[in-house]
């Protein structure tokens, strides 16, 4: 009969190969996910040109439906049961399922299919003609048949086309991982759904009624939001936040009629110096924000999330360099902990005209874009009463309407405000057990340490995850961070696409083992 103690010795020596074979399983995943990749690499490129080549606009309901349709045929292909979620007036949402049997767990991938409008003149080739370049275009990149690529790609090859980087490379790349996991005969660790949204670019507008409509169908334990470039240091990173947003376009009234400068200057009122005057009331060049109020609601950063800073690569210095800046704004304070606080950013100024087009003339009327980027705990809707607050004490008079002349003639100072619908800001704790298995599974795969992201500086309606379904969220990009995303000449680093295949493939293989 075998004694306690040996029962207790054998235990002891089947945990210890349990957990050898857990870590061998773990740093195994992305060498066969990398086998798969280099064997059909050819394949998985001409899978992903296809999906560029369909133009993807929100608003072109034909074209929207046929990449809707490509996905879906994507998924069952790889075994996943996949349906689309149709929602009035919207670009449907592609979903998907692959049960893992006896899986506690289950996440979900969300990815928008959609893509940013394009300006095909100033395109070097079509933006849904998908090209292959042998490095980036400003190193001179040349353009490579997609019928004759060398069978082993250059890491700096790169592919352009719209959406190339933001956001059809995860969808890619969750595929490819897909195979490569079948391939080797390795079983999914977690429960697995796919949410593809194809209006992310176009506002999400009906996201909010499709989160609530098919809420029974999209609870799990985490949801993964796979959008964006990773960090600027080329390094994987994991964001646990989205900044909010509200954007508002303002409307400075002057003269019913343009007036000779000459003849009425210092006497008319000049719409685009009250514009100047008023921006210059709401911030100041060093990017703070002079609204009352503006930070009372601001959440302080945990000791988590300041060391998680810290411990981010210092860029800022190569970024200055990259982007010809002298200076920034709020110093000595860095990138990583500036995108911690609200800005406020003039996007756009419209007054009279300039170059050979200048007149000596006042203008009627002067028009500003800004917005807000919002951080926990700030709500858009008090965010707008203080920014109205503010401008009533600048001695202007708001309307929401176009004014009238006789409404002209009764007050001073108008401005016209029309205001966006807006998001706030969402954040997940770093030190949840989802997000402590998410970073220890990435970091294994990877083979070091990655870039931690208390909060990304973009905006995604984040907060309909985090507060509608209370579920919590985490980003895992892979496009690079110079994909020129939603300018010309988008493009996807192949280097990254082949490391997101990898890293998915660890993460679906392998988060389980890390959760505790």
């Amino acid at each position: 009969m075998t004694t306690p103690k040996r029962w207790k010795i054998a235990l002891i020596l089947l945990t210890a190969f349990l957990s050898k074979q857990t870590i061998h399983s773990q740093t195994a995943v992305p060498a066969k996910a990398r086998e798969y990749r280099i064997a059909h690499q050819t394949q998985i490129v001409d899978e992903f040109a296809s999906l560029l080549a369909l133009p993807n606009l929100a608003t072109d309901k034909a074209n929207i439906r046929r990449n809707a349709d490509a996905i879906r045929t994507m998924l069952e292909k790889r075994g996943v049961t996949a349906k689309l979620l149709e929602v009035p007036d919207s670009p449907p949402i592609v979903y998907g399922e692959m049960s893992a049997p006896g899986r506690k767990h289950t996440l979900v991938f969300y990815v928008h299919y959609d893509g940013q409008p394009v300006d095909a003149s100033q395109w070097t080739t079509p933006p849904w003609v998908p090209t292959i370049r042998d490095k980036a275009l400003e190193d001179g990149g040349k353009a490579m048949r997609l019928t004759e690529l060398p069978q082993a790609l250059p890491p700096e090859t790169r592919i352009y086309a719209r959406s190339a980087g933001d956001d059809k490379a995860p969808i890619q790349a969750l595929m490819s991982a897909l195979d490569a996991l079948k391939a080797a005969n390795i079983s999914p660790s977690v429960n697995l759904k796919f949410f593809f949204e194809g209006e992310e670019e176009a506002g999400s507008g009906h996201l909010p009624d499709a989160i609530r409509q098919y809420a029974d169908l999209l609870h799990a334990d985490a949801w993964i939001l796979c959008d964006g470039p990773v960090h600027q240091s080329r390094r994987m990173e994991l964001s646990f936040g989205a900044r909010g947003v509200v954007d508002l376009e303002m409307t400075i009234y002057g003269p019913a009629r343009v007036l000779h400068s000459g003849h009425y200057g210092n006497w008319a009122p000049n719409p685009g110096s009250l514009m100047a005057n008023l921006l210059a009331s709401m911030r100041d060049d060093n990017a703070h924000i002079k609204i009352a109020g503006f930070y009372d609601d601001v959440r302080p950063l945990t000791d988590s999330e300041r060391a998680a800073i810290q411990a981010m690569p210092d860029i800022d210095g190569s970024l200055r360099n990259e982007l010809a800046l002298a200076w920034t704004e709020g110093s000595p304070s860095s990138l990583a902990m500036q995108i911690m606080q609200p800005a406020l950013n003039i996007r756009g100024i419209e007054v009279g005209h300039v170059g050979a087009k200048t007149q000596n003339a006042i203008s009627t009327e002067a028009r500003a874009s800004i917005d807000f980027r919002l951080v926990p705990d700030e709500s858009p809707d008090k965010v707008k009463a203080l920014v109205e607050r503010h401008i009533q004490q600048q001695g202007f008079y708001i309307m929401h309407q176009t004014p009238t002349l006789d409404e002209r003639r009764a007050h001073p100072r108008i401005v016209k405000l029309d205001w966006g619908s807006g998001y706030p800001a969402a954040r997940t704790s770093i030190d949840l057990p989802v997000s402590r298995a998410v970073i220890s599974n990435v970091e294994s795969t990877r083979g070091g340490p990655i870039v931690i992201v208390p909060s990304s500086g973009g905006s995604v309606p984040m907060y309909l995850f985090t507060d509608v379904l209370k579920t919590p969220v985490i980003s895992f990009p892979i496009a690079n961070h110079d994909d020129n995303q939603h300018a010309a000449n988008e493009n996807l680093r192949l280097q990254n696409l082949w490391d997101g295949i990898e890293m998915f493939a660890g993460l679906i293989a392998g988060v389980e083992n890390n959760w505790k």
